[in-house]
């Protein structure tokens, strides 16, 4: 191997955690929009006052957002073109930050994207301007990784410990709601 040979990084962790989580999701159900999860992102962002909140799972086909906040004319459930500047229900697993956030399994603060070289040239830098990310995971009580929560802004944040705090806080919030699907209280 020579000094100037180049092994191109991926745009995203390996995913070791697939099958199991797969089968989580099939499971509890978690497959398509749900009001209540919609409800969730809007607290999200008016927690932390940001624009863009969702509740993401990720599945064979990429990322999908059960939950989904935007504070522009697109109503939830609707999905838009990337050139409209909205994210719409699905992304790709090489777009956005919250598949380094499932493969971590911790949260991920980036008050300024493109201060981080791994981050910086994500396409959803380029194509939505989003500046800072914010995320945490859904962790299950069978300690599977189901996907995440996060809130995306277009302009730098400095989050802090309070953000870090206030994100682990609702992901733990979030993660137990979703525990009562399959074994609801009685």
């Amino acid at each position: 191997m020579t000094s100037d040979s180049f092994e191109p990084q991926p745009l995203t962790p390996p995913d070791q955690e697939a099958p199991q989580r797969l089968h989580r999701l099939r499971t509890l159900g978690l497959g398509k929009p749900e009001r209540k999860f919609d409800d969730f992102a809007r607290r999200l962002a008016q927690t932390t006052t940001m624009p863009w909140a969702m509740v993401n799972f990720l599945d064979e086909h990429g990322q999908f957002f059960v939950g989904l906040y935007t504070t522009r004319i697109t109503q939830p459930g609707i999905s838009t073109p990337v050139t409209s500047l909205e994210p719409g229900r699905r992304m790709s697993r090489e777009q956005g930050f919250c598949p380094h956030v499932v493969a971590r399994r911790k949260a991920l603060v980036l008050d300024d994207v493109c201060s981080y070289p791994r981050f910086a040239g994500n396409p959803v830098v380029d194509q939505l301007g989003i500046r800072t990310y914010l995320g945490a995971p859904l962790i299950d009580h069978t300690g599977t990784t189901l996907g995440t929560i996060c809130v995306v802004g277009t302009e730098p944040r400095a989050w802090g410990q309070e953000g870090l705090t206030t994100i682990k806080n609702l992901a733990a919030e979030l993660s137990q709601l979703i525990n009562q699907r399959e074994h609801p209280p009685r």
